[in-house]
């Protein structure tokens, strides 16, 4: 019986090293997929030996893949973990691995974000200006050393707790395991990205329905607005009773201001569905951006949008 291929520290090191370049070769339409088959490279030479085993390897790796480049990490050790188990006769096809990343990505990109570029990046960021600002050289240097500290333990640590998880995982095939995680990770996703949506997406239909002239009262008569300090005051504390529709003498309804009261963000929910239909229908992402940016030209030109 051959001896069971593993993959060494140092293997999984190496692949953690690569890791961090994964948004080298980003492209509009497999996206990080070459930084990926980059950072996996070392391990797939550890454990396919056959030229052509590892030629079909790296194919399979250079399918779509996007996440937050650092929570990536797991991702990348369940997949050598699965890859380490194919190598020793385990009957893991092509799909069940690009099932995982596909699975995986989508809710962990939705955890990256957050923590690392709203929370942690801004916080160490803030830190190290103050200081900066005081004269202080530790400040930049505290942000540099802090942040690439975090990053790269990060990277390491969760890949190995990937690398772990994703034994267990391989082991469980037969259990329906993978199915599971798999099922549960893409119903995580697609609830991540439908909260996302009206963060994200933004439409405004401008086509005028109504105009309406304001009663007096309704709106700041700019012409009995006093000069200097008094005038400012006066005009600040009408703006905060009346609003935005107070600075004008007509009150100028949108069609999205329609839709709006009506359901708010339904334009950007049905062009996200609608481009998870063309997705589903094979178009390339390449041909969806072009059209998006045509369509927003024109519909600008027109004054639809």
């Amino acid at each position: 019986m051959a001896e069971k291929i593993k993959l060494s520290k140092k293997d999984r090191l190496s692949v953690a090293w690569r890791h961090q370049f994964l948004q080298g070769s980003w492209n509009y339409e497999r996206m990080q997929n070459g930084g990926w088959c980059y950072s996996i490279i070392p391990a797939i030479k550890k454990l396919y030996s056959n030229k052509d085993d590892q030629i079909a390897a790296l194919k399979r790796h250079m399918e779509f893949y996007n996440t937050h480049p650092y929570v990536s990490a797991p991702v990348m050790g369940v997949t050598l973990a699965l890859e380490e188990e194919r190598a020793n006769g385990a009957k893991i096809n092509d799909q069940a691995i690009q099932g995982v990343k596909v699975g995986m990505m989508g809710p962990l990109a939705g955890v990256g974000d957050p923590v690392f570029w709203f929370t942690l990046r801004p916080i160490l960021g803030a830190l190290g200006a103050s200081l900066a600002l005081s004269g202080n050289i530790i400040g930049p240097l505290l942000f540099f050393f802090a942040w690439n500290i975090i990053r790269m333990a990060f990277i390491w640590y969760t890949q190995e707790f990937g690398y772990k998880v994703g034994t267990s995982i391989a082991q469980d095939l037969s259990g329906g395991l993978l199915g599971k995680i798999t099922q549960g990770a893409s119903i995580l996703g697609m609830f991540i990205i439908g909260a996302l949506v009206q963060r994200w997406v933004t439409i405004s239909f401008t086509p005028i329905v109504s105009t309406v002239t304001q009663s007096e009262g309704a709106y700041i008569d700019w012409d009995k607005v006093k000069s200097g300090a008094d005038g400012i005051k006066y005009a600040l504390e009408q703006y905060s009773t009346l609003g935005a529709d107070g600075l004008n003498v007509e009150k100028v309804t949108t069609l999205q201001q329609n839709l709006d009261q009506l359901i708010p963000g339904l334009a950007a929910l049905l062009l996200t569905l609608l481009c998870c239909w063309l997705l589903r229908k094979k178009v390339s992402p390449i041909v969806i951006i072009v059209a998006l940016f045509a369509v927003g030209i024109i519909a600008r030109l027109c004054r639809i949008m």
